[in-house]
């Protein structure tokens, strides 16, 4: 059993900063990709950020320049620092991993997310 836990949402004024966290935990062998997520009411869910296990990153280009995306392997933690808040950042923010487990019948892979955690950037 395999489960991200995130943390660090809140309510913060624009112009202000938040650092998200994601915990992976459980039967864990390997972690591929991990990334942070984002869908806003009525919305799409949309790619904000991704890491390779390397460290290679990706951004949306609405965040460029304001969010860092990082990692801790040895935490399996991935992280989202957050400045120069916008209102249109107002979300519920969600963690990806692509992982490899330890099941039963040996390895297997598969794609797991949090629960999210509510972001909401004031004006």
């Amino acid at each position: 059993q395999v489960q991200l836990v995130e943390s660090g949402g809140g309510l913060v004024q624009a112009g202000g900063s938040l650092r998200l966290s994601c915990a992976a935990s459980g039967s864990i062998f390997s972690i591929n990709d991990m990334g942070w997520y984002r869908q806003a009411p009525g919305k799409q869910r949309e790619l904000v950020a991704a890491i390779t296990s390397g460290g290679s990153t990706n951004y949306a280009d609405s965040v460029k320049g304001r969010f860092t995306i990082s990692r801790d392997n040895a935490k399996n933690t991935v992280y989202l620092q957050m400045n120069s808040l916008k209102p249109e950042d107002t979300a519920v923010y969600y963690c990806n991993a692509d992982l490899v487990f330890m099941g039963p019948r040996g390895l297997g892979s598969s794609d797991y997310w949090g629960q999210g955690t509510q972001v909401t950037v004031s004006s």
